[in-house]
């Protein structure tokens, strides 16, 4: 049995040269005729990889050995690299994988949109590690070595990788991973928490427990004392959104500034923020520079969140329209433009996915257009507006292939020229491309 278990290893062992990376960061190989996906492999590289799974169209492999490496390979800081998920690109060269990006947004848009920017922007970039100030912790307690496993997901998605730090995430969090494994096993409700969301503001770090089981004494105990010690917030959460409360302190002042145009942002603990602030605040400049709204002009921001475009464009003193499909985030971004002094700005709930011909807001007139959606992009949205007095739509996004289809729709239907696209290395290290593009008449 083991002799065939062997032979069996050998046969599915390959040698192949890596001619591109896919979307998810993975080499891939041409062999006998079908695409190869090779964890870890990167392109100009020959290597040996072995088979892990086959499908009609294309196999999946997992690298053996590389047998002539990239000059672009490093080594990756973090020490989780090879089995977590949470970023996969570490052993490429910072300059290159933005580089790599851009060149996916590039295909992307000629691929399916069959368009090309008259103009690639270089890319944005900002701090490559510490960057990331909101996420999720995995947390699942493992009988079999009776402790707690704290991370984020492994390559293989059914289990947690067991970390110690995170080098990506800010250091008030990444540093002290192991210490939050620690908090957990000290736990009576260890086997009933799922998970651990941070988010972090310009003065506060707030760590949301989700709780399937009321804490007991001794674990709000243990729960406050870490929090004095770190200076860390802690909130429970043993329902929905709604029910997230603070455990300690009991008032938490968070928020975001951004200083180029005087606006600061409030926010709740899980809420949606950008991951990368200095991205961020990069992103919000080139927007608005490219967007150049002019004093008393309309313009409509489509998935506008807590405000994070509108509140900036506002300060040009153009009127704006923000929509958003949160009721919650609606409200707060209200709030957001009264604590701003910004009283032009309106804020909209609606569903941008669903028939919006009863919403007002869509019939009244708009000069420029801003929209930042979700990964499935803005078909929708787009297909229903009145966009012929529109003069400059500027589209942020989070998936090259939904921006793609939208640029084909944008220029080849509604009459827009794609003026200018390029990347944002909002993500460094992960294979997520973030990227903005402008359309104009």
């Amino acid at each position: 049995m083991g002799q065939s278990v062997s032979r069996r290893a050998k046969i599915s062992e390959f040698e192949a040269e890596i001619i591109d990376l896919s979307h998810d960061g993975r080499g891939v190989a041409r062999r006998e005729g079908k695409a190869v996906f090779v964890v870890g492999a990167l392109v100009g590289e020959r290597v040996r990889a072995r088979i892990s799974h086959r499908s009609r169209s294309y196999d999946e492999a997992e690298l053996v050995e590389v047998l002539s490496p990239s000059p672009l390979r490093v080594t990756p800081r973090c020490r989780h690299f090879d089995s977590c998920s949470g970023c996969v690109l570490q052993h490429l060269d910072a300059e290159a994988q933005i580089a790599a990006k851009q060149r996916v947004l590039l295909d992307n848009l000629e691929r399916i949109g069959r368009v090309s920017p008259t103009r690639v922007l270089a890319p944005l970039t900002a701090e490559h590690w510490g960057y990331r100030r909101k996420g999720r912790l995995s947390v699942r307690w493992v009988e079999k070595k009776g402790r707690a496993v704290v991370g984020f997901r492994e390559r293989n998605p059914r289990f947690v990788a067991d970390l110690s730090r995170c080098e990506t995430t800010i250091p008030a969090i990444g540093e002290r991973i192991a210490e939050i494994t620690a908090l957990v096993d000290r736990l009576d409700i260890r086997r009933d928490i799922p998970q651990i969301e941070f988010i972090a503001g310009d003065c506060a770090v707030v760590l949301v427990f989700r709780v399937l089981q009321a804490p007991t004494e001794s674990d709000r105990a243990n729960l406050r004392e870490f929090a004095e010690r770190t200076g860390l917030a802690v909130f429970l959460q043993p329902g929905g959104v709604e029910s997230v409360n603070p455990l300690w302190p009991e008032q938490v002042d968070l928020f975001y500034t951004v200083p180029e145009f005087s606006v600061r942002i409030d926010f709740r603990p899980l809420d949606f923020i950008q991951v990368n602030e200095g991205i961020n605040r990069a992103m919000i400049a080139r927007a608005l520079a490219m967007l150049a709204p002019e004093p008393g002009e309309r313009v409509l921001d489509l998935f506008c969140g807590l405000g994070n475009f509108s509140l900036p464009i506002a300060r040009s003193g153009a009127e704006v329209v923000g929509v958003e499909g949160e009721a919650g985030l609606v409200a707060r971004a209200r709030a957001n433009a009264r604590s701003n002094g910004l009283p032009a700005v309106t804020f909209h709930a609606a569903d941008l996915a669903a028939d919006l011909g009863s919403e007002p807001w869509l019939r009244q007139g708009f000069d420029r257009v801003l929209l930042d959606p979700p990964r499935s992009g803005a078909e929708a949205v787009l297909a229903q507006l009145p966009l012929d007095g529109v003069r400059r739509i500027v589209y942020v996004s989070c998936h090259p292939g939904s921006l793609a289809r939208d640029a084909g729709f944008l220029v080849r239907e509604r009459g827009f020229t794609l003026v200018e696209a390029g990347v944002m290395d909002m993500f460094p290290h992960t294979a997520h491309v973030e990227s903005i593009a402008c359309f104009e008449r």
